[in-house]
């Protein structure tokens, strides 16, 4: 079961283009705001989505048009978030309506998706003026474009393709992400758009995603806000004409071990990207009781500003971690905890048995100095791992988040 990564993101598949445009949504003229992706077949799809009780108008659209668990085109605009909005959703059916004028491509089998700001009306003037030249844009080397027309805040692209092999033939799936604040997903997160010529039914397809967030996606933070329009949609078109993945076997777990690399490489690039960060925050949990209590663990203490705060400082403040796994909810023998810093600069053991232990502060600030930063905890408690990403707080979250709107 090699995963072998390759170029090429969204557009790795067979059969799969992409586009970016700038079409008028947002006011900078240099900034893509509408993505398209696209099967040249119907494609097996499967989505989650926010846990928010407030729901952009895009989400209900696309879940109502997943009913047969097919599609075949994403589309996705950036600045506006369609959410609040007197007739939200009959924009968004307008704007499958427009893809299909353009593209020949059922309105019921597009995928429609926004992000940006909240609570003011989407004119669909743009979008209309924009598809046409989307449309026509396409191409086998556009996931780049795509990529970059559905950020916000992001001040990278992400995107990662790999190389599998399901039943002797050769699959490839391709990923594309946005996010950057109001990361703390619930079933799902930020932007996410997977595409795979894998074949594998719509059934196999979402209970693949669904397991998998909950380990990923599900385990990322950067500020603890769950947003209204968070969305992972996948789409398998089958193009690899790979023995069809329909129930538990080899295949199904090859390509769960795919679609596992591609989202965590996602999570990663996201949580690294988070709004004024400037650290990378991985914290590794073993020995937990069970996976629920090590994922609440290393959950905590990755969304825990206080110790996000010290990481921004390089301060080894430990016992905010501490704190951090005594609120978790999870059951802890919180004497029988580890903890310790590790980065490129080496480690440095701060906690054992549930209480602190004498370490080189120089060696510590130099540890937590670097931008990427481990977090090891050891329970004690049994066997299960878990793994959260976060980032540090920092000033320029704030400046980003006081004048976001205006």
């Amino acid at each position: 079961m090699e995963i072998k990564e390759i170029a090429g993101g969204v557009c790795a598949p067979k059969g799969f283009l992409a586009a970016g445009v700038h079409c008028g949504i947002r006011k900078s003229r240099t900034k893509k705001d509408l993505a398209l992706i696209v099967s040249e077949k119907r494609a097996a799809a499967a989505a989650v989505y926010t846990q928010n009780l407030v729901k952009g108008a895009p989400l209900a659209v696309t879940k109502a048009h997943l009913k047969d668990g097919y599609a075949q085109a994403i589309i996705c605009n950036s600045g506006n978030a369609n959410t609040c909005n007197p007739g939200g959703e009959a924009v968004a059916e307008e704007t499958c309506a427009l893809l299909q004028e353009a593209s020949g491509i059922a309105a019921q089998d597009v995928v429609v998706a926004s992000t940006g700001v909240i609570g003011q009306p989407l004119d669909l003037a743009p979008i209309a003026a924009g598809i046409t030249p989307l449309v026509q844009a396409l191409s086998s080397a556009g996931s780049g474009d795509a990529s970059e027309a559905i950020l916000t805040t992001d001040t990278v692209k992400k995107e990662i393709a790999v190389e599998f092999d399901v039943g002797g033939k050769t699959c490839r799936m391709g990923g594309i992400a946005k996010g950057s604040g109001m990361i703390h997903p619930n079933i799902a997160t930020m932007l996410v758009f997977v595409t795979t010529d894998a074949a594998i039914s719509p059934k196999m397809l979402q209970q693949a995603l669904s397991e998998d967030v909950k380990s990923t996606f599900n385990m990322i933070s950067v500020d603890g806000d769950t947003s209204t329009n968070d969305m992972v949609a996948v789409l398998a078109n089958g193009m690899a004409e790979n023995p069809a993945i329909d129930g538990p076997g080899e295949g199904y777990e090859a390509f769960c071990k795919a679609l596992n690399a591609v989202t965590t490489h996602l999570c990663i690039a996201i949580a690294k990207d988070g709004e004024g960060a400037t650290k990378l925050l991985t914290v590794r949990v073993s020995g937990g009781k069970d996976q629920e209590n090590a994922r609440k663990v290393a959950k905590a203490v990755a969304c825990s500003n206080l110790f996000k705060a010290a990481m921004f400082g390089a301060d080894a403040n430990w016992g905010r971690a501490l704190c951090a796994i005594g609120y978790s909810g999870a059951q802890v023998d919180v004497e029988a905890v580890k903890l310790a810093f590790c980065s490129k600069a080496g480690s440095v053991l701060v906690c054992e048995q549930g209480r602190g232990v004498a370490f080189s502060e120089d060696l510590a600030k130099q540890v937590l100095s670097e931008d990427e930063i481990v977090v090891e905890i050891g329970l004690g408690d049994g066997a299960a791992q878990a793994t959260a990403w976060g980032c540090d707080l920092t000033y320029d979250y704030v400046k980003i988040n006081g004048d976001y709107r205006t």
